[in-house]
């Protein structure tokens, strides 16, 4: 049996290691490290297992949505009513959902990997900064702004974008998101499936797998065991050279 003194102790441990990640995340370099305990204390933290629902359109609350550790994935319904991943969200805020909500299309996040969020209203940023609420809506808003940006210019008919470019601009993404700096390029220290991509950019897994392979012939990128190696530089130089 836990005694209530460890229960605290986790509770303690586990609050510490969230507001170390806090520390880290870009979108908050502009408090103090005074408000940035603050806010640390301030959010409400959850835990979600692999595969979990974090929160989807019914169930949205106003607010900042910040995930502390893990990778989200933003889900929704095909044309054919089957849920796919259309993007993945990397520690930082989670980008709202679309209002009204588009029931058709029933946008969710889930939990990708084991995920730990905080949840803020955005009246409580008044509690940490006078700067707090303006400051932290427009950089939310920035950042929702990038990712409903990537969502548009992957699926988006208007671009005319063929498959290439778009497993392309996917990889580049995903190296902005998650990738580390390596001799070789950027390496993605998540392993992300072809499967992932594929749905990701609405195409099959077999055609996602074809031009994967092409760029690697290209050598735009390579493998390290599951894990892409992305020479970013190259691929975005091959796709300019292509949009001229």
């Amino acid at each position: 049996m836990t005694r209530p003194g460890a229960d605290m102790n986790l509770l303690n441990t586990l609050r510490d290691a969230a507001l170390a990640r806090l520390g880290r995340l870009q979108i908050f370099s502009w408090l103090t490290p005074a408000e940035l305990k603050v806010l640390g204390t301030s959010l409400a933290m959850s835990n979600y297992k692999r595969g979990e629902v974090i929160f989807g359109e019914s169930t949205f609350v106003n607010g900042a949505h910040v995930l502390l550790a893990g990778i989200a994935r933003l889900t929704c319904l095909n044309a054919n009513n089957q849920r796919v991943t259309v993007d993945l969200i990397p520690p930082g805020p989670i980008p709202e959902l679309p209002y009204p909500p588009m029931r058709q299309l029933d946008f969710r996040y889930e939990a990708y990997r084991n995920c730990t969020v905080g949840t803020l209203d955005w009246k409580g940023f008044d509690t940490i900064t006078l700067h707090g609420r303006e400051t932290a809506l427009r950089k939310f808003h920035q950042n929702d702004l990038k990712h409903w940006y990537r969502l548009m210019r992957r699926t988006s008919g208007l671009l005319k974008l063929d498959l290439h470019q778009r497993v392309a601009i996917t990889m580049l993404d995903l190296c902005e998101d998650f990738g580390i700096e390596d001799s070789r390029g950027m390496l993605l220290a998540v392993p992300f499936s072809h499967k992932d991509i594929a749905s990701i950019v609405g195409a099959s897994r077999p055609r996602v797998t074809e031009h994967l392979d092409q760029m690697e012939r290209d050598e735009l990128l390579s493998r390290q065991g599951r894990q892409f190696i992305v020479s970013a530089a190259k691929l975005s130089s091959s796709l300019a050279a292509q949009a001229a």
